[in-house]
């Protein structure tokens, strides 16, 4: 190695200031100084020595979370060649991190940087690990918690840590911040935040697994006057939290949608069905100031509200012949559809799913736990679909976004470790669901296993017999447990206003705060009151003026899609879409079983069965296929894709699915000729059941001019087009 007099002169200089050090200071807590050091520089990162197999033969625990492990790692492994106690200042730990000797990681900080001397003062003091008596961080603040700003506007952050033994420590400079909304707020290493949109953003900080928010708004430049909020109609507390945070970001709320807007736009969100030419004609004719509470009633009581929403909680469930053999796929979807049918209040449906025992073809919703046949998995599931969040992360170590802990994972999945199963005398899909007396899941960590305990519950005896489960469900259905309302209240929004007030709707974690906060808090609050009732909470978000606003954007509102300005409009879902094209062309879609090879083994359910009516995702469909219906092979809402692709468009223009249904000789253009219909008569018709509405009179005009130039012997081609021009629209594609 060549001698450089430089760096000799700058690791005598580090080595005497450590040697004079030492002897005066107390040593940095490696669990509250060391760690942090090392998340913030990156150096116990994902990308880097906290990956899971470590980079280089050096491996750290993810963003310093197994401090044991971790001093360990640092202080004895390699023959403890990254410490040097003898010689803090040539300490390879040191030398790398600042880049002295070559590092693949580049220099992480200065050699007159804070980080630089403290962990050369912990190495000077003997490198000492984690001690029993440490005081343990409690919880972090960061200050402001919320303010409002102007574009190009700067924002210095400020976090304090609070220990156990009562002490508070400024620790601005250690914390890791991210923002939620690039588009709004971003923020810097040393948490300077600097506003470069209008909106509402978020900035994390993070700092030993605690995690706190900063909430930031910068109002639109909108001139609104204070009278456009205080005199919009108000219908109850959702309008009233939805203006004020309209207020709030000076946007002013859209008008009132027509009603042909909202005919059509409650029936797809309400029952998943248009509405009837009949149906949209007396609506619209109908004068009574009441008509659109009554509607709402009506939606709420049809046969199609159980078929809707046993297929969405089909969906989140995974009811799939792929995963269940068919007797027990019916037996699960049909206990769904027995409790949509009992209105069955929302806790109690997931007390009777977490809870369930016996056959699986008896009591459908045992097969949830043949769908899960592991405490882990069970565990994952539970929390994605009624806490609306994943914990799959702390699985393998902490949770890098949210405070789940790798212990409360194995507690919380502890919780399940005794669910057993054994085979029933049915025959082929007969399990048979029972909680054992004895059996504990292994955390691999240490070697053995953690209490059983919901997240955020009270841990169980390990020696109890009783069945776990039902203090889980206990806890996870109780009023005071945030997550399970707030979940449920988030899936019912985004199905109701399009975009959930969380988003992505089932990852309700800390760092990815609701766009309306209060609203979000008012409405869990308000479904417990009504002991649970989904009814209840669609009636109210149903009546409410924000949803029925309209989807044309007020001025200077146009880039709004979070906080509800207007209604955001949005493409029908796959199964909706194909059932709209059967109703609007009276002829039903012929479905079949299996996939994977429809014309060999394929089996054709009943003739006349609407897409949401299936119990199975397991479906020959190229339709559906290519309009992003879920798989239900995961629990996750990112399985159902509703992002446009070419493949939509060519089937839509020109695919089987559209053609063959206007052709049909027993559809409803054969049964509109046959009634010897006027051509203006027809129009009517083909737009009240596409659209919800008559034509304008421009409309009219020129459908009228196209028919006439096809002549008599062209009528139905013209007929035809008409129809496949209307359902080829946005219009009609989206919800709207």
């Amino acid at each position: 190695m060549t001698f450089n007099p430089s760096i000799f002169s700058r690791l005598i200089i580090v080595l005497c200031s450590f040697i004079a050090l030492s002897s005066k200071a107390a040593a940095p807590s490696f669990r509250n100084q060391i760690q942090p050091l090392l998340a913030k520089s990156g150096c116990s990162s994902g990308a880097c020595h906290g990956a899971a197999a470590g980079q280089n033969g050096f491996k750290l625990s993810l963003r310093g979370y197994d401090n044991e492990a971790d001093h360990l790692s640092i202080t004895r492994h390699a023959f403890g060649r990254r410490i040097n106690l003898a010689d803090p200042a040539r300490s390879l730990l040191l030398l790398k991190s600042a880049g002295i000797v070559p590092h693949k990681g580049a220099a992480r900080f200065e050699t007159t940087s804070p980080e630089y001397k403290i962990l050369g003062e912990w190495i000077a003091a003997g490198a000492p690990g984690p001690q029993p008596n440490d005081p343990l961080i409690t919880r972090i603040e960061v200050t402001p918690a919320s303010a409002t700003l102007k574009p190009r506007a700067d924002l210095q952050l400020r976090v304090r840590a609070h220990f156990s033994n009562g002490r508070t420590e400024d620790v601005t400079r250690w914390v890791k911040y991210t923002s939620a909304n690039e588009s709004v707020v971003n923020v810097g290493d040393d948490g300077k935040a600097r506003i470069v949109g209008h909106g509402e953003g978020a900035v994390t900080a993070w700092y030993l697994s605690r995690i706190a928010i900063a909430s930031i708004t910068v109002p639109f430049t909108n001139k609104v006057t204070a009278s456009t909020f205080s005199k919009a109609p108000k219908r109850n507390f959702i309008d009233e939290l939805t203006l004020d945070k309209l207020r709030s970001l000076n946007l002013p709320p859209a008008t009132r949608c027509t009603d042909s807007e909202f005919i059509r736009r409650a029936f797809i969100d309400t029952i998943g069905i248009l509405p009837t030419a009949d149906e949209s004609r007396a609506f619209l004719a109908d004068t009574s100031t009441t008509k659109r509470d009554t509607l709402i009633e009506l939606l709420l009581r049809r046969p199609e509200f159980i078929d809707y929403w046993t297929y969405k909680w089909s969906d989140l469930l995974l009811v799939s012949s792929r995963q269940l053999p068919q007797k027990a796929m019916w037996a699960y979807y049909h206990w769904i559809r027995e409790n949509v049918d009992a209105n069955t209040p929302w806790d109690q449906f997931v007390r009777k799913l977490v809870t369930s025992t016996g056959s699986t073809l008896d009591n459908g919703a045992a097969n949830f736990f043949v769908l899960h046949d592991n405490p882990s998995a069970m565990a994952e599931t539970t929390s994605q679909a009624f806490l609306g969040m994943s914990v799959n992360c702390a699985k393998c170590h902490n949770h890098p976004m949210e405070k789940w802990t790798n212990d409360q994972y194995y507690g919380f999945a502890n919780m399940f470790a005794r669910v057993r199963a054994k085979n029933g005398t049915a025959g082929e899909g007969d399990h048979v669901i029972f909680a054992a007396t004895e059996g504990d899941l292994v955390q691999p960590r240490i070697g053995r296993p953690q209490l059983p305990q919901p997240l955020e519950g009270k841990p169980l005896p390990m020696n109890s017999t009783e069945d776990r489960r039902n203090a889980l469900a206990a806890w996870l259905t109780a009023r005071e447990n945030p997550y399970f309302t707030r979940a449920i209240v988030n899936r019912v929004w985004a199905n109701f206003l399009g975009t959930g007030l969380v988003e992505p709707v089932d990852d309700l974690r800390m760092t990815n705060p609701p766009s309306n906060a209060k609203l979000l808090e008012a409405a869990a609050n308000y479904l417990a009151d009504q002991k649970f009732n989904l009814k209840a909470l669609m009636r109210a978000i149903l009546q409410s003026e924000t949803y029925q606003r309209s989807n044309i954007a007020a001025p200077g509102t146009e880039s709004d899609s979070r906080f509800y300005s207007r209604y955001f409009p949005r493409r029908m879902m796959a199964e909706v879409l194909l059932d709209s094209i059967s109703q609007v062309t009276d002829a039903p879609t012929a479905f079949f079983t299996d996939e994977r090879n429809r014309l060999q083994t394929g089996k054709p359910y009943p003739a006349g069965l609407r897409a949401m009516q299936l119990p199975d995702a397991n479906i020959a469909s190229y339709f559906l296929k290519s309009f992003g219906h879920a798989d239900r092979t995961q629990t996750c809402e990112c399985e159902r894709n509703n992002q446009p692709s070419v493949a939509q468009m060519l089937h839509i223009s020109n695919g089987d699915t559209l053609n063959d249904k206007l052709k049909k000789t027993d559809n409803r253009i054969t049964r509109l000729l046959a009634a010897k219909l006027s051509n203006e008569q027809l129009i009517d018709e083909a737009f009240l059941n596409a659209f919800a509405r008559f034509p304008t009179p421009d409309e009219k005009l020129k459908c009228v001019k196209q028919i006439a130039l096809a002549g008599e012997v062209s009528r139905r081609d013209a007929i035809e087009d008409l129809f496949w021009a209307l359902m080829s629209t946005k219009e009609f594609i989206f919800n709207h």
